[in-house]
């Protein structure tokens, strides 16, 4: 028994000791605490930021507060990062315009949005997404129609691709629907392994999308 289980203890003696630094082992023990604490980050980043009242440390505790979706505290502390040389930050802009619609505030989504959209970044992120979905919501479905159709490039953007079919499934465009599924569906025929393995969970959305259309 010894003599089997040695060598791979070796090895892992000489991985951790050789090849892993410490900045390894320890992004490794931040994950495990994370998992069996999930509000010690919470907590650390807290005292971090009431120790050293920094931009980079309250916007690390408002994207804590997002993970976790204390979407109040995380608006709190994303508008508390926006002042003297960082009151126009673009990354912070771009959560803001996310953790407003999750609270359900469309009109402060749209008015960050107007901040930064004419940003060439913009026009494919995450805070595009979230501002189409916030102008929808107002009732502006035309617009937010244009704003979704900006995702729809082909053998990209499944995630945004597939919020568009069922935009235009909520707005009784059912045939734009099923052209746009059939479209993604028939990507993933021609697609390598690998590809359509990383893609998976999207094309079974798709197919279950599509067979959902009457």
């Amino acid at each position: 028994m010894a003599i089997i289980f040695l060598p791979i203890f070796g090895a892992l003696s000489y991985l951790i000791l050789n090849v892993f630094t410490k900045r390894d082992l320890d992004v490794v023990q931040e994950g495990l605490t994370s998992v069996i604490n999930p509000t010690k980050r919470i907590t650390d980043l807290e005292k971090k930021f009431k120790f050293s009242n920094t931009f980079k440390n309250q916007v690390a505790l408002a994207d804590a507060y997002l993970d976790h979706e204390m979407y109040e505290k995380a608006a709190e502390n994303y508008e508390g990062s926006l002042k003297d040389v960082f009151v126009n930050d673009y990354y912070v802009i771009l959560k803001l315009i996310k953790t407003n619609y999750l609270l359900g505030d469309y009109e402060q989504a749209k008015s960050y949005a107007q901040r930064i959209k004419e940003d060439s970044k913009f026009r494919k992120s995450e805070g595009l997404y979230y501002y189409g979905l916030s102008i929808e919501k107002l009732g502006n479905i035309k617009e937010a129609e244009m704003l979704f159709s900006q995702f729809d490039a082909p053998y990209s953007n499944y995630f945004e691709r597939l919020e568009l079919s069922r935009f235009y499934m909520r707005n009784m465009k059912k045939s734009e629907a099923k052209l746009l599924l059939s479209e993604i569906l028939m990507e993933s025929e021609g697609m390598s392994r690998p590809n359509y393995k990383q893609h998976k969970s999207m094309f079974k959305t798709a197919k279950e999308l599509l067979n959902s259309i009457t």
